[in-house]
């Protein structure tokens, strides 16, 4: 049986700036069977995971069902429904959390507000462990349900807060793991790099082996937070920030940029500026784009700006290349070549420092 998880593993395909996109996300728990469009085809109303789809969209919310692990027989008598919201911006990051009767109470939110890193005091603050996710959407990709059930049960068995979701993106990259409050997202995820990424978020930090990025940011910025750790031997999951992107455009043309030049850089913890997106933007969506490359004078190409709290700061430019082994992006998937962000270079600033690496 062919496998887009082996036919990735096998291609040494490239984990870094491959995350789902999102800002904040809101977790519904609903039982029983999903669908390969869970929100639409599982327990929960279908209309209300039409609405919820329409208010997230373009507000930087991503929403995704979840569900403990185990057997998932086709019930229809849950009568509650834990809910998590999860902001995952560097120094804001914060989880909230409710149980209800009725998930339609989720279309009272204010998504802007919530994609803002604003909860307004919503809900009971989280304070346990560090919250662990694995797809496991079989209907979806068969290397989910193949490989992340396994590993969300165990997790569960070792204790850990675990629950299954239906898509993080990326199911060439299963198991798959998200971890919040900091929102990294691992791929090709074993049992102890698992345990090794609960006990970082624990104290505050990330693992850094088989990284995939954070949430928070578009791919290019993922790429360039790891590029930089992986320079420093940084794992403090708040003491990068990423708070610049400028679009590079063929033929010498200026630079498309997400912030005015004459605008004071975000200070380490404030929302990032808003860049142009990159092609394929999975914010809000449960898709999986961002996986066909995009070839020839049109490619693009980004220089990303990582600040430290301690005041240094790096340039990164990151291009999108499809010079990798053909593979499937998702099992029946046809063979190209898959995108991934190359980080072709890592330069300190005039008033930084300069390091070796």
């Amino acid at each position: 049986m062919s496998l887009c998880a082996t036919a990735s593993r096998e291609a040494a395909e490239p984990l870094a700036g491959t995350a789902a996109t999102a800002r904040t996300w809101l977790l519904v728990e609903q039982t029983g069977p999903w669908g390969a469009k869970a929100l639409t085809a599982s327990h929960l109303d279908p209309a209300l995971g039409r609405a919820l789809e329409a208010a997230a969209k373009g507000t930087g919310v991503r929403v995704a069902l979840i569900r403990r692990p185990g057997r998932h027989a086709d019930r229809h008598d849950a009568t509650r429904h834990r809910l998590f919201l999860a902001h995952t911006a560097p120094g804001r990051s914060w989880i909230r959390t409710t149980t209800v009767a009725d998930p339609q109470t989720a279309l009272g939110l204010d998504f802007a507000a919530l994609g803002a890193g604003e909860h307004g005091d919503l809900w009971e603050p989280y304070t346990g462990e560090p919250l662990v996710l694995v797809c496991t959407n079989g209907k979806r990709d068969r290397c989910c349900a193949l490989l992340g059930r396994p590993l969300a049960a165990d997790l569960a068995a070792a204790g850990t807060e675990v629950w299954e979701v239906t898509h993080i993106g990326g199911h060439r990259f299963a198991p798959t793991l998200f971890v919040l409050p900091y929102g990294y997202a691992y791929g090709r995820t074993s049992l102890s790099l698992a345990a090794d990424a609960v006990a970082a978020a624990r104290n505050g930090r990330i693992a850094l082996d088989h990284c995939r990025g954070r949430s928070t940011w578009d791919r290019p910025a993922q790429a360039a937070d790891l590029a930089v750790r992986e320079l420093l031997g940084e794992d403090r999951a708040d003491v990068l920030d990423v708070v610049r992107t400028d679009r590079l455009l063929p033929q010498s043309s200026p630079p498309q940029a997400s912030a005015r030049p004459q605008d004071p850089a975000p200070s380490l913890g404030s929302p990032p500026p808003q860049a142009p997106k990159p092609p394929h933007d999975t914010t809000s969506r449960d898709t999986a784009p961002h996986d066909t490359a995009v070839t020839g004078e049109e490619a693009p190409a980004w220089t990303v700006t990582v600040a430290h709290s301690d005041g240094r700061a790096w340039r990164v430019t990151v291009e999108q290349r499809a010079d990798g082994a053909p593979a499937p992006a998702s099992c029946g998937a046809p063979l190209d070549p898959p995108a991934r962000m190359a980080v072709t270079a890592v330069t300190a600033t005039a008033d930084s420092p300069a390091l070796s690496g």
